[in-house]
């Protein structure tokens, strides 16, 4: 009914400059998104305030038919980064939307291995949130490096094996170019960081592996002795470093 009207201006966006696209294809309203998508005077790719598009909204909140009408659209950016230049393809890998993540990657025009403002990867965000279909789906694509180190120089091994997520470690360790004893800015290890919580299986995983030194000390000279008497430190929630 308000698209009859002449006096109706279906791009126009709110304060944070989203527009009604953008509400409807985060909110996965299809029938609005479709009748939207028809009209001439709407963009399809239009960003808001922290530059998040229509699709960037539908990614993250795993609207899985929204994203496939938007991605018929040949004016619209699958790989368009947010403000911290996050891609669609990042957040749904790191929120677990498998048919997104999936739907994206089928496209020639994504970057499976593109980092954000962190250096942080897809894979990344999958490994530290436990996503582990998801990181078995980006670990087939080839042009992925399974051992890309944020800005902290913490690698998606390291966020996995600190987050206790033992499927992950295991799919991890399984690739040559991975390097189960590699430091962070900190100097601290995966191995470090699994036992700093407690997360046994991590820990026996990484210790079978020989070229994991159990006697390494980070910067100020911690040992896996040391942090394992410390007792366990909650990490499940997701934290700015």
């Amino acid at each position: 009914m308000l698209l009859e009207r002449n006096d109706v201006n279906p791009n126009k966006p709110d304060l944070f400059r989203r527009t009604p696209l953008t509400w409807a294809s985060g909110s996965g309203c299809e029938d609005v998104v479709r009748m939207l998508l028809e009209r001439k005077g709407v963009n399809p790719d239009k960003a808001d305030l922290f530059r998040r598009t229509p699709l960037w909204w539908a990614s993250w909140n795993g609207q899985e038919r929204v994203v496939g009408m938007l991605l018929e659209r040949n004016d619209v950016t699958p790989d368009k980064p947010d403000s911290f230049r996050r891609t669609p393809l990042s957040w749904a890998s790191s929120n677990g939307h498998v048919g997104v993540v999936r739907t994206l990657l089928d496209r020639n025009d994504v970057d499976p291995d593109k980092a954000d403002f962190f250096r942080r990867t897809p894979l990344w965000w999958a490994s530290w949130n436990g996503q582990e279909r998801v990181v078995r789906m980006l670990l087939e694509q080839n042009d992925i490096n399974p051992d890309k180190p944020d800005l902290f120089l913490r690698t998606p091994l390291m966020r996995a094996s600190w987050s206790g997520h033992e499927g992950i470690v295991s799919m991890l360790l399984e690739r040559n170019e991975v390097n189960p004893d590699k430091p962070d800015l900190f100097r601290r290890t995966p191995l470090s960081r699994a036992s700093e919580n407690a997360h046994e299986g991590v820990v026996r995983m990484l210790l079978e592996r020989n070229n994991a030194n159990p006697y390494k000390p980070d910067r100020w000279h911690g040992t896996l002795r040391w942090w394992t008497s410390r007792g366990p430190v909650d990490t499940q929630q997701p934290q700015s470093q």
